[in-house]
């Protein structure tokens, strides 16, 4: 770990991945950590302050974790893109299961939590443009409209299968279809 603040944070984490929203307190966080009693309220002294340093540090670690996994993907094709999409999918429920789960409890929090609904948003901002940008470079004519509705089925097939985890989960055909459909390059403009 690069420092105490991280050690706290990925604990956090992986409590609220583990167990959800309401198990996050400063001593379930300490006894994840291994440090003292004490530690995590010396960083962090209310839950509000816990949980915002945990949006933003688990916001910190999946765009790390996108990054890591499609850092040599520049989906140029509708195809190159289904395939990057489908393995965040895959990644997001195997490998970084824990770190989804904590995503989706975060989301539930917010709507009954209005200040972390707006540092959602604003995070969520960041990762809509970037894969806006995506979708375009794939050759999209409307890359917002088929961003939202690519992201919103990956929504989806990402929270059903950690619900109901299906041992042959294949997120690739319902995927590549969808993106398929959707992304058309512009039809190249007749001259008059």
């Amino acid at each position: 770990m690069s420092n105490r603040r991280d050690l706290v944070l990925d604990a956090a984490i992986g409590i609220v991945g583990e167990s959800g929203i309401r198990a996050l307190t400063h001593r379930a966080v300490d006894a994840a950590a291994g440090l003292p009693a004490g530690s995590t309220s010396n960083l962090f002294r209310t839950r509000d302050a816990l949980l915002n340093a945990v949006v933003e540090h688990f916001a910190a670690r999946e765009r790390a974790n996108a990054e890591e996994l499609v850092a040599d993907v520049f989906p140029a094709t509708p195809r190159e893109l289904a395939d990057a999409i489908v393995a965040f999918a895959r990644d997001a429920t195997g490998r970084n299961r824990a770190l989804t789960l904590a995503r989706y409890a975060i989301l539930l929090e917010a709507a009954i939590h209005p200040p972390l609904r707006a540092q959602l948003l604003a995070t969520g901002g960041r990762v809509n443009a970037w894969f806006a940008i995506w979708v375009r470079m794939a050759g999209s004519a409307d890359p917002g409209r088929d961003a939202a509705i690519i992201a919103n089925h990956l929504t989806g097939v990402i929270l059903h299968e950690l619900a109901i985890p299906d041992p042959a989960f294949d997120p690739s055909p319902a995927i590549t279809a969808l993106v398929m459909t959707l992304v058309r390059p512009r039809e190249a403009e007749v001259p008059r």
